[in-house]
């Protein structure tokens, strides 16, 4: 099954996924606006907000466990519009 095509319209999403990474759960961030050494910091600000490991996937920010709450609230604050998607 393809994944869901994720809309590029300037929207920041929050996704909590398991799939593949036997029952863990990660949250996904798609659509943040960064690249290169920009999308770097911002993935290390994440990292240490949360106190959980993480990586860059293709653009797409993966934190380890379930910190869509905390994102969130601290991406609202930096002026990105925010959604929580998925379940």
């Amino acid at each position: 099954m393809a994944a869901p095509s994720i809309p590029r319209d300037g929207v920041v999403r929050l996704f909590r996924d398991r799939g593949g990474r036997n029952g863990k759960t990660v949250t996904v961030i798609h659509g943040l606006p960064e690249r290169g050494p920009a999308l770097d910091a911002r993935l290390s600000e994440m990292k240490r907000l949360c106190g959980a490991g993480g990586t860059l996937k293709g653009g797409v920010v993966l934190i380890q466990g379930d910190h869509r709450e905390r994102l969130a609230t601290r991406l609202r604050a930096l002026g990105y519009t925010v959604k929580l998607a998925g379940g």
